[in-house]
């Protein structure tokens, strides 16, 4: 009977519309298609002249690709976007008077214009006071000045006009642009978020390098991690050896002290210095096991500092490490729902779309697969990033961006290749007005 599969060479020719005995000798002979049981693997792609992606043209495994990898970007997802306006601005950093501290400093004896006046001149006048006189001077407060520099983020790709053109046949995967477009688009996307949970000891000097910094990452976002951070963390890490190959802090280049364009470790710049709670040092051996007791007291000191926490970024390890203590205490994370908002916009109430996660006093706590573990040691837990993102916002000069060009828009001399380039690119950089409302918990052990 005309038609009837009674082998598998008939199987694959009814398959490949190739009848009459012509088979399908000369596309296996070009490691195009392959036989059951053969490889479909050309070695080099005829997508981009790369291993790694021929595997996306064959001809038995069908056309949906699945992904094998873990490509969540909760941070860059969570952290506010906002247009970027201007290159920098300006930050109250002490009062006319009474310091610079979360609280109002008064001392007996002090002097009206000081960091800690006498209680009795702090605003109270006698009457018909005297413009000037004593207790009635003219104050001012101090401010200062940060600016940031937008950082451009790319990745380029590209398929050739062969690979085009057969992945739309056969068993193919048909649009292949279509496909990359849609995981380098992910890529895009999880490269930022890492460089948003960048470790901040990268910063620094290499160990057995004390003058040069990794001055390669200035091309990228600022690290929440390196925004909360302190002068005090820097020499620490410093001490511990975890930068500098056991230099001061001082040795670590601008890069690993200055954030926004100033220098942490100048003095009066503790405006810049965030909360940031690792313990007594981060020799080995002084990592601490994770309390609430530890949780609660940064908490308040963020409250303290005139902070609001939005939300917790942290590990899963230690966001499994919070629902234990809870646990063993016959307490338990409560439930929220999270709505993505755009620039303050929500969505009518009772219409609503969001996703619920786990809180600690209110306080949603968002996993992170790329959160750092920083410190010394075995059994670390990774850090937890206490962000009032009021004051942390990414500043968004060109929103991402798709761009394409080739042989298929009648342009191969715009690439100089017989096929096309595709390119996602971003420009921005994250931000903070507010240091002392952001905090950290680090240097963590599990039990």
């Amino acid at each position: 009977m005309s038609g009837y599969i009674k082998t598998m060479r008939d199987l694959e020719s009814a398959s490949y519309g190739l009848t009459g005995g012509a088979g399908n000798a000369l596309l296996k002979s070009q490691a195009v298609v392959g036989g059951l049981g053969t490889a479909h693997d050309a070695g080099t792609s005829l997508l981009t002249g790369l291993t790694g992606t021929a595997d996306l043209y064959n001809v038995l495994y069908g056309q949906k690709v699945w992904s094998m990898l873990n490509q969540e970007v909760n941070a860059l997802s969570m952290v506010a976007k906002r247009p970027y306006t201007s290159s920098g601005w300006r930050v109250l950093k002490s009062r006319p008077q009474g310091g610079s501290g979360s609280s109002f400093s008064v001392t007996s004896g002090g002097a009206a214009g000081s960091t800690s006046p006498d209680p009795a001149i702090i605003g109270g006048v006698a009457e018909n006071a005297s413009l000037g006189g004593t207790g009635f001077e003219a104050l001012a407060p101090e401010y200062d000045k940060l600016f940031v520099s937008p950082k451009t983020v790319a990745h380029l790709f590209e398929f050739t006009e062969l690979g085009i053109e057969l992945a739309a046949i056969d068993d193919g995967v048909g649009d292949i642009r279509a496909i990359i477009r849609e995981d380098m688009g992910k890529h895009h996307a999880e490269s930022q978020n890492k460089m948003l949970l960048m470790p901040f000891e990268n910063y620094g000097a290499d160990a057995g390098d004390t003058s040069t910094p990794d001055d390669d990452l200035t091309v990228n976002y600022t690290s929440l991690l390196k925004i909360v951070s302190s002068s005090d963390e820097i020499a620490a890490m410093a001490a511990a050896d975890m930068i500098g190959g056991g230099t001061t802090e001082s040795a670590m280049g601008e890069e690993m002290r200055n954030i926004f364009g100033k220098d942490r470790n100048t003095a009066g710049n503790g405006y810049l210095d965030a909360v940031v709670n690792f313990g007594s040092s981060y020799a080995a051996g002084d990592a601490r096991l994770l309390t609430l007791s530890l949780l609660n007291s940064v908490i308040r000191e963020v409250r303290e500092n005139g902070g609001n926490t939005k939300v917790m970024l942290t590990g899963y390890d230690t966001v499994q490490a919070i629902g234990d203590l809870l646990q063993s205490q016959e307490r338990f994370m409560d439930r929220r729902e999270i709505v993505p908002t755009h620039n303050g916009v929500r969505g009518v109430s009772g219409a609503e779309v969001g996703f619920r996660v786990a809180t600690y006093y209110d306080i949603p706590i968002i996993p992170c697969k790329d959160m750092t573990k920083t410190g010394l040691g075995s059994n670390k837990l990774s850090d937890i990033l206490l962000l009032d993102t009021d004051h942390l916002w990414l500043a968004v000069m060109k929103p991402t961006q798709y761009f394409e060009d080739g042989i298929t828009n009648g342009n191969p001399f715009g690439v100089g290749k017989l096929g096309n380039q595709g390119m996602y690119r971003t420009i921005g950089e994250t931000c903070c007005s507010f240091f002392k409302g952001q905090a950290k918990i680090t240097n963590l052990k599990s039990a």
